[in-house]
């Protein structure tokens, strides 16, 4: 079984309950679309979390999101061939897996490209708390080029996207932090992902980022609840 669910942030519990209640295997995949927050603390804290983790009875299939460094900058991954695509890894735990940005994978079916990454809103309350910040949140040129490349490769043509944030034309708008000023946002990255949305022939584009349960046209926001990919292709 592959399922999708949304940011977790480094609170697993209702994942475990998830594995409970689901009897799910090891070989049962949780795609979560962004912060994880596996790789936030970069000390033994997260050493800890990863040995919980892979304890449990799933695959971890995490997209990059804003507040996690990226698994290519943290000391001991390696990249491995998984779902068709290339994954970053670390040996003693192999049930967490963390998609690259461009990558396309086969899921139960369906043809998914990843793009992770978004502005963080809460950067300088992270700074004023001496919390983690990290400047490669967002994707470079470089990945945004490569997500293009592979699009060209492919023709333009996926069943399913699965990103952290969204194209700015389905920004929820009910979803902002009413003491937060929107001109103050970088908003390049939900810019970029509109021109690749106008060009792009999808199915399904499923996000994380704004912690709600939503669905607009093909755009599904994904939160605390579960999706299924048990099936083949279809519209959903």
């Amino acid at each position: 079984m592959i399922y999708i669910t949304g940011d977790t942030h480094g609170r697993f519990e209702r994942i475990r309950h998830f594995c409970w209640r689901m009897k799910t295997k090891k070989e049962d995949v949780l795609i979560i679309l962004g912060d994880a927050g596996i790789n936030y603390c970069l000390d033994a804290l997260d050493e800890k979390v990863k040995t919980r983790l892979q304890r449990m009875p799933i695959t971890l299939f995490c997209i990059h999101g804003n507040h996690e460094q990226r698994p290519e900058c943290v000391v001991g991954y390696e990249e491995q061939e998984r779902f068709g695509g290339m994954v970053y890894v670390q040996p003693q735990y192999p049930n967490l897996l963390f998609a690259k940005d461009g990558e396309v994978y086969a899921f139960a079916g369906r043809k998914a490209i990843v793009i992770g990454g978004a502005y963080s809103v809460d950067k300088e309350y992270r700074f004023q708390m001496g919390f983690p910040w990290f400047q490669n949140e967002q994707p470079s040129e470089e990945i945004k080029q490569r997500v293009e490349a592979k699009l060209d490769e492919i023709g333009w043509q996926v069943d399913m996207v699965l990103s952290h944030t969204t194209p700015l034309k389905y920004e929820p708008r009910e979803a902002f932090l009413p003491f937060i000023e929107q001109e103050t946002v970088d908003k390049s990255t939900e810019q970029w992902l509109d021109r690749i949305e106008d060009r792009l022939d999808y199915r399904n584009w499923y996000c994380g980022h704004y912690h709600i349960q939503k669905r607009v046209d093909k755009v599904r926001f994904v939160y605390e609840n579960y999706i299924a990919l048990d099936r083949p292709v279809k519209d959903e």
